[in-house]
């Protein structure tokens, strides 16, 4: 899968909302999205941000999710199929999916500060589900498995430092952390709430289904 290396906050400006995309940096006034006069989509015509056809408007929501998830579009569409095909309504089914991949659950337990990073712990095999080391950033997690740090001292104290950067966090419903080991247990399906992703998908559903 191809890497994007131009500046992230290219993304979010071209969205023109926050995608979290630098985790803690995000919610301070370094955020172009915070400075009124980089508030605009990137390039030189990035101020001419109009309101967009039918066409436009659904495939901005695509790549919203897709943006905010990190995903190629190889990778978003396979997850799309699977949704398309799994009972339910797609686009709440294609969500819950994207929410379990396992660098967005590290992310939402605060053991990373961004899916970037998220992604990057788990390449090195600081990750176990299930007291088995997983280093793939996509995998699936399901109700019942444990997220644990690798069982040595320098993983568990990268996971540590980056918990007491925000002593107050807490989890979300679905995910039941243990601090103190650190580790954590999928309790639950994520609901649509659970997505902290301002959209539409219904859009995503209509854009990838034509």
């Amino acid at each position: 899968m191809g890497r994007y290396l131009d500046s992230s906050c290219k993304l979010c400006r071209r969205e023109g909302m926050k995608l979290m995309l630098k985790g803690i940096r995000c919610e301070t006034g370094k955020c172009p999205i915070e400075k009124r006069q980089r508030n605009v989509a990137p390039g030189m015509h990035g101020w001419r941000r109009g309101r967009g056809s039918d066409y436009g408007i659904r495939l901005r929501e695509k790549q919203k999710v897709k943006r905010y998830y990190g995903l190629g579009e190889t990778q978003f569409m396979r997850y799309f199929e699977e949704a398309e095909h799994t009972k339910g309504n797609t686009g709440e089914v294609l969500l819950s999916m994207l929410e379990r991949r396992l660098d967005n659950v590290v992310y939402k337990l605060n053991f990373a500060p961004s899916r970037k990073t998220a992604r990057q712990l788990i390449a090195h095999g600081h990750i176990y589900i299930n007291a088995k080391k997983v280093d793939i950033a996509d995998y699936v997690v399901t109700i019942g498995d444990k997220i644990t740090v690798k069982p040595s001292e320098k993983s568990k104290k990268r996971i540590r430092m980056q918990l007491d950067t925000n002593p107050n966090f807490t989890a979300q419903s679905w995910l039941q952390l243990d601090i103190k080991d650190p580790s954590a247990v999928i309790v639950a399906l994520p609901s649509r709430q659970d997505v902290q992703l301002p959209i539409e998908e219904q859009l995503v559903v209509e854009f990838c289904s034509r």
